[in-house]
């Protein structure tokens, strides 16, 4: 696997606040399951029958792309546990968006001497591998869009699933649905490391093509309604958001400004069409959630000698507001050349 070992500077020093640091949700596995997804395969040769595993599951934040992932994990967990015959004993942590209250949950979780760190999102992620670094315990990662830009490979102990999204698909849905689309608006968070590397091949893509665009970042919910008014006020044509956490949890918050500004707001992510975006194409958390999980089982029983740096899920499942469409007026047939498309509607949630 990894032939180096890097060190990744801590992001946030243990705070000397005591928080009350409670776990949104936990559950022992020991029930047989089909067989999920074949992302990996489990070479132990070494029986497991009967053995106990312990597993931390750490969210950056609470919003409901990285709840999706999180619950399937702990649903393929469950399933593996009954199919292995063993038991998987885990817990579910918010980090609040909080380095401290992630760093918090880490040292917590490595003190308690969990089997494998799950760390969902980027900064998570990030503290996490910090936290394992001197136990070397398992970190198995889920939907890091650019891991190698997030410094999360080379680590002997580390591995993990990646989103990384096809920006230039999404850029082609833009002006699939609108030719003549002349402005565009791109709303992003300098906070979220996902967001670097699809804003920048967005402005490429753009340049080539002599487009136009719109840069507005945001930190905060506020921010993020401030900045699509802005967005609003500038009369772009469309908005461009990648995978970005921060304005994901902003997204009820401003969908309906933007229909009733009749601006379609293309996404990184489903959960972003499912809170009232337009439309999205990307991979399916649920299955993204279930690769990670194996991936986890194969790091405590088989070890992560023979495991790759990281593992990227496939994509190409395009994801359309249906109510959202109809709102806009826009005719989401366009897109059924470019992929497979999935009608939802809006889930205020």
């Amino acid at each position: 696997m990894k032939n180096t070992m890097k060190k990744l500077t801590a992001l946030a020093a243990a705070s000397a606040l005591t928080l009350s640091l409670a776990a949104c949700g936990g559950g022992t596995a020991s029930t047989p399951a089909p067989t999920g997804t074949d992302a990996v395969e489990n070479t132990s040769s070494v029986s497991t029958e009967g053995k106990t595993y312990t597993v931390a599951v750490i969210k950056q934040m609470d919003h409901a792309s990285l709840d999706e992932i999180a619950n399937a994990i702990t649903a393929r967990l469950d399933e593996i546990a009954a199919e292995e015959g063993v038991t998987i004993e885990y817990e579910v942590y918010s980090g609040q968006n909080d380095q401290t209250v992630l760093r918090q949950l880490g040292d917590q979780a490595i003190a308690d001497g969990v089997d494998v760190l799950i760390p969902i999102a980027t900064t998570a992620a990030q503290v996490m591998t910090v936290c394992a670094e001197e136990t070397q315990t398992p970190v198995v990662f889920a939907a890091i869009s650019d891991p190698a830009a997030a410094d999360l490979t080379g680590f002997d102990y580390v591995t993990g699933t990646s989103d990384a999204l096809d920006t230039n698909l999404i850029m082609d849905m833009i002006f699939a649905q609108n030719p003549d689309a002349a402005k565009i608006g791109l709303l992003y968070s300098l906070s979220e490391p996902n967001s670097v590397t699809p804003i920048a091949d967005a402005k490429t893509y753009l340049d080539a093509k002599g487009v136009s665009y719109v840069e507005v970042t945001a930190n905060t919910n506020d921010e993020v309604i401030a900045a699509a008014s802005s967005l609003i006020a500038d009369g772009v044509d469309a908005i461009f958001t990648p995978t970005d956490n921060i304005i994901m949890s902003a997204e009820l918050a401003i969908y309906e400004d933007l229909i009733e500004a009749g601006l379609p707001h293309f996404t990184g992510a489903d959960s972003f069409v499912r809170n009232g975006a337009y439309a999205t194409c990307g991979v399916n958390y649920t299955d993204l959630g279930a690769q990670t999980a194996e991936l986890a089982y194969q790091a405590v029983t088989s070890g992560m000698s023979d495991m790759e740096d990281f593992y990227q899920v496939s994509g190409g499942i395009i994801t359309v507001n249906s109510e959202t469409a109809e709102a806009l007026g826009l005719d989401y047939s366009v897109f059924e050349s470019m992929g497979e498309v999935v009608p939802v509607t809006t889930t205020l949630e």
